[in-house]
């Protein structure tokens, strides 16, 4: 049986991990360190090693794996699979395997290479966006591509649901690929490098709304960001993060960023080229998350 490490930390990995075990012997699995998490600053493990802790399956969590790689090595894998690691891998490690190491990235690449790929497409208004199984390469997300497979994002989606649709599409064509990957009935395509796009780690910078923008591009930006690390705006010196919202038809004349009431509450902001966007669910600093309407009948209130 084909003897797999793998490589992953986020929620997004476990489907691909659990489909590894159950197909092939995963002999490894290498998640980035404990963390500390919440106010209360609990160690919690990731998402993969739990996984792995109910597998019984060897965890290894190095600090720095280019240089603490030699254990990972001796367990002799025939392929090394990764998917959302979190750290640069060196190549002396990529390469040891009899079928090398292949990573599974939630983009139609060379679009969108980095860490934050699912995010930038719903923020830059893609209309569909998929998954690429290719090697791994010294250049961040360079490496020749093995298969790809797209899927659409509808207005309905967030981070969030694109995540978990992409975890899954990602696990059944990584499942096709290794098996025509070790019977040498794929060719491997090389990236168009003037195509190429970059999705870095969403900053602190940009996780504020900037209303000059169109709604449409507003809308998209929130949706981006949620559920995690979810936009705001600023009303007065107060944070005010906004969970979910809608483009309306309709014109203003204000100033961007300007909020105001329709009917039954409803709250508006007017945004660039005198489009508007609907607010509809808000989480004003130190309270929990609630409808923009709630928030129109309290705390908006000494704001307009």
């Amino acid at each position: 049986m084909l003897k797999i490490v793998f490589m992953g930390t986020p929620l997004f990995s476990v489907p691909i991990l659990e489909a590894l075990i159950e197909k092939y012997d995963v002999v490894g699995v290498v998640t980035q360190p404990d963390k500390l998490v919440g106010r209360k600053q609990v160690i919690t493990p990731s998402p993969v090693k739990e996984c792995a802790l109910k597998h019984n399956i060897k965890i290894f969590q190095p600090e720095k794996i280019r240089t603490e790689y030699e254990d990972i090595m001796a367990l002799n894998p025939d392929l090394i699979v990764t998917a959302a690691y979190g750290q640069i891998v060196g190549m002396k490690l990529l390469n040891s395997p009899k079928y090398r190491s292949i990573n599974v990235h939630a983009s139609l690449l060379p679009l969108y290479r980095g860490g934050a790929p699912i995010h930038k497409s719903i923020i830059d208004g893609q209309k569909e966006t998929g998954v690429t199984i290719m090697y791994m390469e010294k250049q961040m997300d360079a490496g020749d591509i093995l298969a790809q497979k797209s899927i659409p994002i509808l207005d309905s989606d967030n981070c969030g649901t694109m995540f978990e649709k992409l975890s899954y599409l990602g696990r059944d064509l990584l499942l096709e690929t290794i098996d025509k990957l070790i019977n040498n009935e794929i060719i491997p395509i090389k990236q168009d490098e003037s195509k190429v796009t970059f999705a870095y780690n969403i900053s602190k910078e940009e996780e504020l709304l900037d209303f000059t923008k169109d709604a449409r591009d507003v809308f998209n930006h929130i949706r981006g960001l949620n559920p995690n690390p979810i936009a705001y705006m600023l009303l007065g010196d107060e944070k005010v993060k906004v969970y979910d919202s809608i483009v309306v038809d309709k014109k203003h004349n204000f100033e961007c960023g300007k909020i105001y009431l329709g009917e039954k509450s409803r709250v508006f902001v007017a945004c660039g080229n005198n489009t508007v966007l609907e607010l509809l669910s808000v989480q004003p600093s130190g309270k929990k998350v609630m409808s923009a309407r709630d928030f129109a009948n309290g705390a908006l209130r000494k704001y307009l």
